[in-house]
């Protein structure tokens, strides 16, 4: 079966919130020699975008979202354990902390980063939804952690990310970490508006864009 059209079905199923399809399709991935990850970035990832816009735009609701997550995770039990043999190939580059902001309750996009990430090489401290600027800033310096990735899914919720920043910037700490932000309605233009270090429109991008930054580093 062609590639393309694998990606193709993963990314229908979760639209259509059918379960027995995403893990049809999901099995049919790893049958194919399809890379587990791409399937979840450019199949399951991209079906979730599309039942996410909906939503936000009132095509669909809640019962509908949830069938979305449930597809998702049955296809994640499928993709899971490849994913998860993966990770033990690859050396440690740094540790992300990740949340969601303040007033979103979204974190779908968020644990596929975090999947992505630590097949990657990075540590992940994941410190859930609808968390405040101080309490992200201050499990930041707990965990010691190179960067904090910020998800906003909401349009409501994005000055979160802004404030992320600027608090950092109150408290002389701005330096000490990269601020990667990302979900649905950012984009480049924002994240340079508000001086974050980068941006990632899916999970594979924001994984080669952290990496970047550390070359940069040296």
């Amino acid at each position: 079966m062609d590639k393309q059209e694998i990606l193709n079905n993963l990314s229908n199923a979760i639209v259509e919130g059918n379960e027995e399809a995403a893990k049809k399709s999901a099995q049919q991935a790893i049958d194919n020699g399809l890379d587990a990850l791409k399937a979840v970035d450019q199949g399951l990832s991209k079906g979730m975008s599309v039942i996410g816009d909906r939503f936000e735009t009132g095509e669909v609701f809640l019962p509908e979202l949830l069938m979305a997550s449930e597809a998702f995770k049955a296809a994640m039990e499928i993709l899971n354990p490849v994913i998860e043999a993966g990770k033990q190939k690859v050396a440690k580059l740094g540790t992300f902390l990740l949340a969601t902001v303040k007033g979103d309750q979204h974190n779908i996009g968020k644990n596929i980063l975090s999947t992505v990430l630590e097949t990657n090489g990075f540590d992940v401290v994941d410190i859930g939804i609808d968390q405040s600027t101080l309490n992200i800033i201050e499990a930041a310096k707990k965990s010691n952690v190179d960067f904090i990735g910020l998800s906003s899914v909401m349009t409501t919720s994005m000055p979160y990310q802004k404030e992320v920043i600027e608090t950092l910037k109150e408290m002389g700490l701005r330096d000490e970490f990269f601020v990667l932000v990302g979900g649905g309605p950012v984009s480049q233009e924002w994240a340079d508006e508000i001086g974050a270090d980068g941006y990632g429109d899916t999970a594979v991008n924001a994984v080669e864009v952290a990496k970047n930054l550390l070359a940069q580093k040296g």
